[in-house]
């Protein structure tokens, strides 16, 4: 026992602690067996005489090793194997030791067959029950020490990863913010969008992750933004072709902006930013894409933005009124907008979406969520 695993070496102790099953049907074998491992200063050893009892023992206290009578009636060994493999077949295997008196190559064969990883030939010889026992044991302890050192490195992994998505969203929603700092006093737009894009997402039946993933990609669909001069962006009256044309390109360059990423959720917001001024009709801009040729993550945003919008102040106008605003949105389905992201719309709780009452977790959605549309981003 002079094998070590990250400086620390097995000790007696640690594997005389290891739980021994011992399972044949004639009591004098566990008798036996039971007394040499004690004997041995194995301290965790339990004796079966009733193969049938074999699963319900594992499924209460997995052994480190199981010692195996072959030729038991009812339910043989070979029998036994079958229903533990799970336990057999595992990422930490429990080790088996066949017990048996026939030493036929075709009953070794068989026993390997079924997961067995040693024999003990009856009569038993002391000496090589105590070597091959502890052995087995010295592995045993081994492959747990090192499934801990993996699933400790596993959890350390997923830490990790958690604190860099920590991070991303972080950096999501500084650009968020970056791009509205400009055109919007409250700073709360992109918030607004994202809250509301991800209840329409939801309320079209997306799975849970891609409407999560919508809602914290939306707020940087007006990222390109930060390129369009302060005398168009904040610009109070009607723009004139030009100055149209220039407002236009914040959608492509703040595809650019967020290009190229490994990251999907930051692929998605780039698709946004490209997308959310389409048109159902094909009337929008850049591409003039029609229908469904508009991802749907664009088609989203795109009610999510015009609605708050038209309920909130900029600089080239007052709000309005919120149930106007809602009737803009649902007289222009089949035009403007997707019917279908118009519909899940339509349940919103409108109000609160524009004061700030309604969040992502409660959305309140009226009979045709039950519709089945069901559409992947």
């Amino acid at each position: 026992m002079n094998r070590e695993l990250d400086g620390a070496q097995p000790t007696g102790d640690a594997i005389a602690e290891l739980r021994i099953l011992v399972v044949d049907d004639e009591p004098a074998n566990t008798i036996l067996l039971q007394g040499m491992l004690r004997r041995w200063g194995f301290t965790n050893v339990v004796a079966i005489t009733d193969p049938t009892r074999v699963v319900d023992a594992f499924t209460q206290a997995v052994p480190d090793l199981l010692l195996l009578d072959i030729g038991m009636p009812g339910l043989s060994g070979f029998d036994v194997m079958g229903l533990l493999a799970d336990w057999l077949g595992s990422d930490t295997p429990v080790p088996v030791v066949v017990l048996t008196a026939d030493v036929t190559d075709a009953t070794k064969h068989r026993a390997l067959e079924c997961g067995a990883r040693d024999f003990l030939t009856k009569p038993f010889d002391p000496e090589e029950v105590r070597l091959r026992v502890s052995n087995l044991l010295e592995l045993r302890l081994l492959q747990l020490k090192i499934k801990r050192h993996n699933d400790d490195l596993e959890e350390r992994v997923e830490r990790r990863t958690h604190q860099l998505e920590l991070s991303r969203l972080e950096l999501v929603h500084r650009l968020a913010a970056a791009a509205e700092y400009r055109d919007d006093d409250t700073h709360r737009h992109a918030h607004r969008i994202g809250r509301t894009a991800g209840l329409l997402a939801a309320g079209l039946g997306l799975a849970s992750g891609a409407a999560e993933r919508i809602r914290l990609a939306a707020p940087l669909h007006d990222i390109g933004k930060i390129a369009i001069p302060d005398t168009i962006l904040l610009k109070p009256g009607k723009l004139t072709l030009d100055e149209f044309a220039t407002m236009r390109s914040h959608t492509v360059v703040g595809a650019r902006i967020l290009a190229g990423s490994s990251s999907h959720l930051l692929r998605t917001a780039s698709e946004i930013a490209l997308t959310h001024h389409e048109r159902w009709d094909g009337g929008g801009y850049p591409g003039g894409l029609v229908g469904a040729a508009t991802p749907l993550a664009g088609r989203v945003v795109a009610v999510a933005d015009v609605f708050d919008a038209l309920a909130h102040r900029r600089p080239y106008k007052q709000p309005w009124p919120v149930d106007d605003a809602v009737a803009e949105i649902l007289s222009q389905a089949g035009r403007h907008f997707d019917p279908d992201v118009v519909a899940a719309f339509a349940g919103l709780d409108h109000h609160a979406l524009v004061e700030g009452e309604q969040t992502e977790s409660a959305p309140m959605l009226a009979a045709h969520r039950g519709t089945g549309l069901q559409t992947a981003v």
